[in-house]
């Protein structure tokens, strides 16, 4: 008896249409075709046929590419689309920032240190002795 595999992951099997060919991929080659044959038939008289036949699958190419690459079931207009979005329309900012712990200590000691300062300027100003440890840079 003949053994045929039949995929676990049914959402993944496109429909064929004709040639063993999605709809997307008829569409996306016939205008591959429409715009590659024509190129090839005007400019081989002029520029040459090996040169007209680069021309023609430079022109081709993009069509083609649209028409079967595809990952992670999104097509290549919208991995370009998400692309595009992301490198040039969407500004860079990350919209959250980690605060270093160490950093947050360097930030405390030198308020603190600056309290503890003007707590003596203040002091010697009045004629006081100045007060020193944690009570004089609390304001206590």
């Amino acid at each position: 008896m003949p053994f045929v595999p039949v995929p676990k992951d049914l959402t993944r099997v496109k429909s064929k249409v004709a040639f063993n060919l999605t709809k997307r991929q008829l569409i996306c080659f016939g205008a591959g075709g429409l715009t590659g044959i024509p190129t090839y038939i005007l400019t081989r008289s002029t520029v040459g046929s090996d040169t007209a036949v680069v021309l023609m699958i430079g022109l081709m190419l993009p069509f083609f590419l649209f028409g079967i690459y595809e990952k992670d079931g999104q097509p290549l207009e919208k991995i370009l689309g998400h692309f595009i979005r992301a490198r040039f329309l969407v500004p860079r900012t990350r919209p959250y920032k980690t605060d270093n712990l160490y950093a947050a200590l360097e930030r405390q000691n030198k308020t603190e240190m600056e309290a503890k300062a003007i707590a003596n300027k203040a002091a010697k100003s009045a004629g006081k002795k100045p007060a020193s440890g944690k009570k004089a840079a609390r304001g206590r």
